[in-house]
Formats: C-alpha cells, sequence, structure tokens
C-alpha cells in the first residue's frame, strides 16, 4: 500500500472481530516500526507492553473501567473486544540520563532544559508508527488514553516500574462494523487554516 493512502486510511477504529487474533510475529513486525521512530539524543526512552493473552487483557480491562457499571458503555464493549492491546509508556529518566552525557552537558539533570516533555512525545511518535503500520498490514487500531486513577492500579497488575509512565494504549485487530465517532462531524480543518508559510498574521486586537 502506498505511504500516503496509508495515512488517509487510518481512523481510529472500536470495534474488532474478536474471534481473529493478531499473531505475535505481526505484533513484532510492528514493534519493529515503532523503534523506528526519532527521539531526542536517540534516548530511545519508551517502553511497549504487549497483551495478547485474553488474561493480560482481562486484567487491564479490570484495571481501568468501573465494575459497579450496569449497562457497559458501547465504546467500551467494543474495545475490549481487541485482540491485542499495546500500553505505551515513556521513560523520562532515559532523558535526563542521555542528556547528563558529556557530549550533552546537562549533568544538572534539570528538568528545566526541557520546555516540552520529548520522552512523551517521541513515545507518541512511536504509536504513531504502530498504527500506520497497523493499516499497511489490513488491521484496524485505536491509541486511547487510561484514566488518571487508574495509572496506580494498571502498574501494579503488570509490574511496571515507577519511572515509566502511561501515555496510552494502543488496540489492534481486524475491524468490525463500528460507529465513527461524532467529532467527524466537525470536519477536517484545511492546510490553509493550520498552517503558516514564514510568519504568522497577527491577530486582532480585541477593544
Amino acid at each position: 500500500m502506498e505511504y500516503t493512502e496509508v495515512v488517509r486510511k487510518r481512523r481510529m477504529v472500536r470495534n474488532y472481530d474478536p474471534d481473529q487474533p493478531v499473531p505475535r510475529a505481526v505484533l513484532t513486525e510492528l514493534l519493529e516500526l515503532a523503534i523506528r521512530a526519532p527521539s531526542a539524543g536517540f534516548s530511545q526512552g519508551w517502553h511497549f507492553l504487549v497483551l495478547d493473552d485474553a488474561a493480560d487483557r482481562a486484567a487491564f480491562w479490570a484495571a481501568t473501567t468501573e465494575e459497579s457499571d450496569p449497562e457497559p458503555d458501547p465504546w467500551l464493549l467494543g474495545m475490549q473486544s481487541a485482540p491485542a492491546l499495546i500500553i505505551a509508556m515513556s521513560d523520562k529518566k532515559a532523558y535526563l540520563d542521555r542528556y547528563a552525557a558529556p557530549d550533552k552537558g546537562w549533568t544538572d539533570r534539570d528538568e528545566a532544559h526541557w520546555p516540552v516533555p520529548y520522552w512523551d512525545i517521541d513515545t507518541g511518535m512511536a504509536s504513531l508508527l504502530i498504527l500506520l503500520g497497523a493499516v499497511d498490514r489490513g488491521l484496524a487500531g485505536c491509541f486511547f488514553g487510561v484514566p488518571a486513577e487508574a495509572h496506580g492500579q494498571v502498574k501494579q497488575a503488570f509490574s511496571i516500574p515507577d519511572r515509566l509512565s502511561l501515555v496510552g494504549v494502543i488496540s489492534l485487530g481486524h475491524p468490525a462494523p463500528d460507529r465513527r465517532s461524532p467529532s467527524l462531524k466537525r470536519g477536517r480543518r484545511p492546510v490553509a487554516e493550520v498552517a503558516s508559510f514564514g510568519r504568522m498574521q497577527a491577530e486582532p486586537t480585541e477593544g
């Protein structure tokens, strides 16, 4: 599939065929794509926890959802049908260590050197490569967040070290019919509206 077609076909799919697993070899291929993502200082401060076993996926959903809900959300039921989940995590320490090295020189390890959290950004870019690779292989995927109050439970359930931060989760599988997000009705903003060349126009002042 041509790259532009992959990009145009990619969308967040929230329902999967539970009877069609994603082979471990394919998951490994997608991870091989992920590690090709750029990272500041080639720090590569990411880690991906793959849950392709039914018991592990059940443990994830148990750690992130409320048992008391009498009527499960249709979105949740669709996501729970995914035969594979990949928890994408970032390692800030890997970046602070890398930039404390002699060729970088930030030996004070001061986070003020980082105006934005590149460890999270780089993990996000690696996750996008997984999503694009999935489309190229005829699969579907969705990137979603873990509720803040559930981070500790997920870490405990899967023995995740404290130094790793949960950036998001990628669900993967063969697509099943699903309801497209109503947010898509807003339409895609055109390039002319979101990009500028040379400099941006000054916004009109109020009053």
